[in-house]
């Protein structure tokens, strides 16, 4: 049995494929774990979705932005936006069944038999693991609430609060939890979010840094397998933390790692018709 952690897909089914049949992988034994991000700006959403849905008893997967912004425009089409490609998604005869497997995934899973922590964008340094788990569970919860969810998915966009007050209530906690999960690169040492810069890691602005270079972060004893940050280009030099986003959607490459070994997988991913990054921040990037 082998324990293998994939990058962002974004509806690149095909360079997955590549990966899975590289590690000859067998869901009947093995196990997948997905950084999120599942979804969008890909060709292949719809045929991702229904691929990782065979499998899902193989799978370990945590919500990205894009995954959580599918759910938002499932409840509310004019949440769409021009350069998402998730209309065929939305359009599909098995959509009910697919979004009520999405909705049902974690934000934040841990491994304690490993030590290992898996979160699509990261861990603020301010928050101890048992933080992040107990903070994680509350926004998993509303995710799984039939009455509460439409009213978090309406709410959870934007960039405020920029930090974590245990004060917070209702739909401006759930969205500071929400963006530290799903959305952050750059933060201070005490959790103030910057959500505009999305370049290297040596772009931040004075007195912010990558979540995961503080020294003094919380969250440092355990292993922690993120992705989100393509122009990191799976470059990340904390020790003990794996970037696995290598920008496959953009004409990158898709990254496999087996979650024990450390070793790296990687196939070219360059469909026909890959976008070109966006110039201006996407509003839920």
């Amino acid at each position: 049995m082998a324990t293998y952690a994939v990058g962002d897909l974004q509806g690149c089914l095909e360079p997955l494929k590549c990966l899975l049949e590289r590690v000859n992988f067998n869901p009947a034994v093995d196990r997948l774990w997905l950084v999120g991000d599942l979804v969008n700006r890909g060709p292949q959403s719809l045929e991702t979705l229904r691929f990782l849905y065979g499998m899902r008893d193989s799978l370990v997967c945590v919500l990205g932005n894009h995954d959580l912004h599918l759910l938002a425009a499932w409840h509310n089409i004019e949440r769409l936006k021009k350069s998402d490609t998730l209309r065929e998604v939305l359009d599909a005869p098995d959509a009910p069944e697919l979004m009520d497997w999405l909705r049902r995934q974690k934000l934040l899973h841990f491994d304690e038999a490993r030590g290992t922590v898996m979160v699509h964008a990261g861990i603020p340094p301010q928050w101890t693991l048992a933080k992040a788990l107990a903070l994680a569970a509350e926004v998993e919860e509303v995710l799984r609430d039939d009455n509460r969810l439409k009213p978090y998915l309406d709410g959870m966009y934007g960039n405020e609060p920029a930090k974590w007050n245990k004060d917070l209530t209702g739909v401006s906690r759930l969205r500071v939890i929400t963006n530290y999960f799903t959305r952050m690169r750059f933060c201070t040492a005490d959790g103030k979010l910057d959500l505009k810069g999305k370049e290297g890691a040596d772009t931040a602005l004075p007195g912010y840094k990558p979540w995961f270079a503080h020294k003094d972060r919380r969250s440092r004893h355990v292993k922690i397998i993120f992705g989100h940050w393509a122009a990191l280009e799976g470059r990340c030099n904390a020790p003990g933390v794996f970037a696995l986003d290598t920008g496959c959607v953009w004409g990158g490459a898709m990254t496999l790692m087996n979650v024990d070994s450390g070793e790296f997988q990687r196939c070219d991913c360059k469909p026909k018709g890959t976008p070109t990054p966006p110039a201006t921040p996407h509003t839920n990037g």
